[in-house]
């Protein structure tokens, strides 16, 4: 079982010590000149005076954007203690035992994909970025990714429509793929559903006995704690859908 991950928008910016990223140590090792193209790309936009416009922020984030102009000098720390915010606070990676944290991968503007223990800084910017250089993320991440995601099991997909934008499966892999879609009293929620995201898979990654092989026991695993439903495939090659009623969450 995989789980695929959005990034944060809140992060923490780093230690104050400590060894700077290591674009070559960081996993899918593939992936290290799309990540510096992106990477200095960031730092050049960050240092102009429209950088705000450009990357979508406003004047509270302006230091933040400007630390985007030293990722490749400040100090790293693993992307579990990075990435913040109501997803990764249910999910809470740093406490996953070292065996479920092998199956989460964060999908990154910057970076692509990180594992949980891939060191690196915080820093500001979305997938929905057209980045002077790369050009629109999402659409310059698709190629890279689809030569190095190629999971081999079943797929819990939480990403934002953002980043799903930067990776689809094929179809093969997307017979064994399911998104979470989050509901309440059968409506479409946005507010809470990071959080019933996390929580989901936490659950999924932290229960006992073996991982979910296929969509339906994806779905009987989910069912151990929340009310969900599994939704077939909208059109052919697309994946399958796990709606999550909140209600229930809620009461909990």
């Amino acid at each position: 079982m995989l789980v695929l991950l959005p990034p944060s928008e809140t992060k923490w910016a780093g230690p104050d010590r400590g060894r700077p990223v290591a674009l070559e140590r960081l996993s899918h090792s593939e992936l290290t000149a799309a990540r510096a193209t992106v990477l200095d790309a960031l730092a050049a936009v960050s240092a102009r005076p429209d950088a705000a416009a450009v990357l979508g922020t406003g004047p509270a984030l302006a230091d933040v954007v400007a630390a985007n102009t030293t990722l490749r000098a400040r100090p790293a720390a693993p992307a579990a203690h990075v990435y913040r915010g109501v997803l990764f606070d249910a999910l809470d990676l740093p406490s996953l035992p070292a065996a479920a944290a092998r199956r989460v991968l964060v999908v990154s503007a910057l970076w692509g994909l990180l594992h949980p223990r891939d060191r690196v800084p915080g820093y500001r910017l979305s997938m929905g970025t057209d980045l002077p250089g790369p050009g629109p993320l999402a659409r310059f991440w698709r190629p890279h990714l689809e030569g190095v995601l190629r999971p081999a099991g079943v797929v819990l997909d939480c990403r934002s429509a953002a980043y799903a934008a930067a990776w689809a499966p094929d179809p093969q892999t997307a017979a064994r793929t399911a998104a979470v879609r989050v509901t309440r009293g059968g409506t479409v929620v946005s507010h809470d559903a990071k959080r019933v995201r996390g929580l989901v898979a936490r659950h999924l990654l932290t229960r006992p006995g073996r991982p979910p092989r296929t969509v339906a026991a994806l779905r009987a695993a989910v069912a151990e704690a929340f009310a969900v439903e599994l939704l077939p495939p909208a059109r052919r090659g697309a994946s399958w859908t796990l709606e999550v009623d909140a209600t229930a969450v809620d009461v909990a």
